[in-house]
């Protein structure tokens, strides 16, 4: 399920920023003014305006869901799902737990009598 969210977060990030290089800016309809560029498109003269920018906030749209879906994700982790994480967590609560040393328990520490 992770992977196919990644896919989807990455196509959609690759569209926004394909759709938001696509849109002209506001300076660009006075060029359009003096017939130095095209006041026709494909969709219409204010068509494409409207189409790109609703695809723009369709993209936008599923870009947050799949972030937000990510940091759900990563936030909450699930259970360890490979057969390492398996074999560690298993080994771990098998070890028991070793007995805290005092200073008068270490090898070699003054407090132990030497016999003479």
């Amino acid at each position: 399920m992770e992977i196919f969210i990644w896919v989807i977060h990455v196509i959609a990030a690759t569209v926004l920023v394909g759709l938001v290089l696509m849109q002209h800016g506001k300076g660009a309809d006075m060029g359009a003014a003096f017939g130095t560029g095209s006041a026709g498109s494909v969709f219409g003269s204010s068509g494409s305006a409207n189409f790109l920018s609703r695809s723009t906030a369709v993209a936008t749209g599923v870009f947050f869901i799949t972030s937000m879906s990510l940091t759900y994700i990563y936030a909450n982790p699930s259970q360890p799902h490979g057969v390492m994480d398996k074999h560690e967590v298993s080994k771990s609560a098998q070890q028991p737990a070793t007995p805290a040393l005092t200073p008068g328990d270490a090898p070699g520490s003054k407090s132990q009598e030497i016999p003479k």
